[in-house]
């Protein structure tokens, strides 16, 4: 995050080490080391024991995931990337990012009338991006884009065993107290009811998806994509965004991406596997040692190896299984230093869902904005004042040198 008067786009370019926001149409401009995602393909592979229907619609998915779109199919009026691949690169972290800024002035803060999302490329007609102003004090945060693969499970684990979390969490005397996100419905009604049948407006479902944990569900979570990141309406969500030229349409009139492609982009999610874990540099006894010192710091309360998935999950390979997630599925507040000063649905400013450890040693820049080279920097940035985690970072910083290595080697590992 960066906090400055009057900042402007170009002089957060250079604080990033990038140019501002170049290139050429739709194109994502490179962002700098940290950010950059996946250090091999973690595979694209589906689960297993998917049927033949499931196989061609994960195919179908797994195609349109990578399709690039243009202005002629809807691409605008504002957006950000032109594809899902090029914000979520070989299924993981990276290469894409996104800015949240929230304007302060003196009568306090506020947002400009278009959101809170830096959208810097137009099409359709549009004039004018949104970009942080430079008259204003501004908070800039940066997001890089989650991994997907694993996401699937993340969906079928039942509500009971996240409200047992937060319920355990509820009694605890280490400051550890997550919660559940309960958020609203916020799209159309999904003709798909195979894995859920939300309805407009409902309320009180738990937020799984995103840093904050604003969305329920994997087809929500995609249709929220087409329309926030590239301008592409859906049946899902059919109206543009709202932007600074008043438009409210683009080059390809009315709605932009069908529901079948909706669909199939969230059953290829739903399908991908969780990388297999490699332990190459750890006997068996060292794993067992690592995952007593993972318990022992208080990681895994928050980190939770495992959770439980639906015994009547449509896709067989995900049902009545521990799925090793590493997350309890709660947001919690991580304290001052890792505040971004947005509000989203009812999570606050320094409140974020626990980050999925699954695949970890495929990410070259760790948190919610990348600001962690190493697996100790993303320790150490988990305490600040009124943190959750304070206790177990404590913790850790009280491990000798060897066992400290030997759980950072472990996490590394996952």
């Amino acid at each position: 995050m960066i906090r400055h008067p009057s900042i402007t786009l170009s002089l957060l370019a250079g604080l990033l080490g990038v140019a501002a926001f170049g290139g050429c149409e739709g194109e994502a401009v490179a962002p700098p080391p940290a950010f950059i995602g996946v250090s091999e393909d973690p595979s694209d592979n589906p689960v297993l024991s998917l049927t033949d229907d499931q196989q061609r619609l994960f195919d179908d998915g797994d195609a349109a995931f990578e399709q690039r779109y243009f202005p002629a199919q809807g691409l605008g009026p504002l957006y950000i990337r032109t594809s899902c691949a090029r914000c979520h690169a070989g299924d993981g972290k990276g290469p894409g990012f996104v800015q949240r800024m929230i304007l302060v002035d003196e009568d306090g803060t506020r947002i400009p009338d278009a959101g809170t999302v830096v959208r810097p490329f137009v099409e359709a007609g549009a004039e004018t991006p949104l970009l942080p102003p430079d008259d204003a004090n501004i908070f800039l945060s940066t997001r890089i884009g989650p991994a997907v693969f694993g996401r699937g499970f993340m969906e079928a684990i039942t509500d009971e065993a996240i409200e047992a979390g937060e319920a355990a969490q509820a009694n605890r005397d280490d400051g550890i107290s997550g919660r559940i996100h309960r958020v609203t419905y916020a799209s159309e009604a999904n003709t798909d009811v195979s894995f859920h049948q939300h309805t407009p407006g409902q309320e009180g479902l738990i937020g799984r998806f995103g840093v904050k944990a604003r969305i329920a569900s994997l087809d929500e979570f995609t249709a929220d994509a087409f329309q926030g990141d590239m301008g592409l309406t859906s049946p899902m969500r059919p109206t543009e965004l709202p932007n600074l030229d008043g438009l409210d349409d683009d080059l390809r009139p009315g709605v932009d991406v069908d529901l079948d492609r909706v669909n199939a982009i969230a059953f290829y999610m739903r399908a991908l596997r969780i990388p297999t874990r490699t332990f190459k540099d750890l006997s068996t006894d060292d794993v067992a040692d690592a995952e007593a010192l993972f318990a022992e710091t208080r990681c895994a309360v928050c980190h939770t190896p495992t959770m439980p998935t639906a015994v009547d999950w449509p896709i067989v390979a995900l049902a009545g299984v521990d799925a090793a997630v590493f997350t309890d599925m709660l947001i919690h507040d991580m304290g001052h230093d890792l505040r971004d000063e947005i509000v989203d649905g009812d999570a606050g400013p320094r409140e974020w869902r626990t980050a999925p450890l699954m695949g970890l040693r495929f990410f070259d820049g760790y948190l919610h904005d990348g600001r962690a080279s190493t697996i100790r920097e993303a320790i150490a940035a988990h305490a600040s004042e009124g943190s959750e985690a304070n206790d177990s970072v404590e913790r850790f910083d009280a491990l000798s040198p060897d066992d400290a290595a030997l759980l950072i080697t472990y996490v590394e590992s996952l």
